[in-house]
Formats: structure tokens, sequence, C-alpha cells
């Protein structure tokens, strides 16, 4: 019962997340950009890119990186989340090693 509930929950946050993704290539359809994606949406596009790609793959308009944003700002929100998703904690990823002393 638990594992089924976990599978649902699980396919459901999946998803949710998917419906979250960036939007096609607009630059590739029109010539006046829609708003620029900020720092927020960038660290949004971050989190849910392991789904993003996945779904780019079978659809080709959706892409993982909003190419209409602001510039540094939605590249460093991208990065974050992108890193929080992929690891790059240092000091957890460390194995500590421990000394018996008698």
């Amino acid at each position: 019962m638990k594992k089924a509930l976990l599978t649902i929950l699980v396919v459901a946050l999946l998803v949710a997340m998917a419906g979250c993704a960036p939007g096609p290539n607009e630059l590739a359809v029109q010539a006046s950009p829609p708003e620029a994606a900020g720092f927020l949406q960038g660290l949004w596009h971050g989190f849910i890119s392991p789904v993003t790609f996945i779904i780019s793959l079978f659809n080709h308009s959706v892409s993982i990186y909003e190419v209409h944003n602001n510039g540094g700002w939605y590249n460093f929100g991208f990065m974050i989340g992108v890193s929080a998703i992929f690891g790059g904690g240092g000091r957890s990823s460390h194995r500590a090693r421990r000394r018996k002393y008698d």
C-alpha cells in the first residue's frame, strides 16, 4: 500500500514539474521577445531541468534553457537550481575518516 502511494506521489510530482517547463524557443518563431525571464524563473528552470531535459528529447517545442532572459541574474538562478538538484555540496560528498584512539 505504501509503495503504491509513493509511486502515485512521485508520478504526480513529475507531472506537476513537467507542466512548469520553459516554453519553446521564441527567437525562432517571432522577432519581438516576450517579457524576459529573471532570477526566480532561472532558479525554477534549474530545479526542473532533469524533467525538462527528458521532455525535450521527445518534444521539440520544449527547451531546457529560456532564451528570453535578463542575462546574468537568470544564469545565476539557473546555475543555483541545477547545482541544488545535481549536488554540489562539497562537505556532504566527502567521506570523513574517524580514528579510534585507545
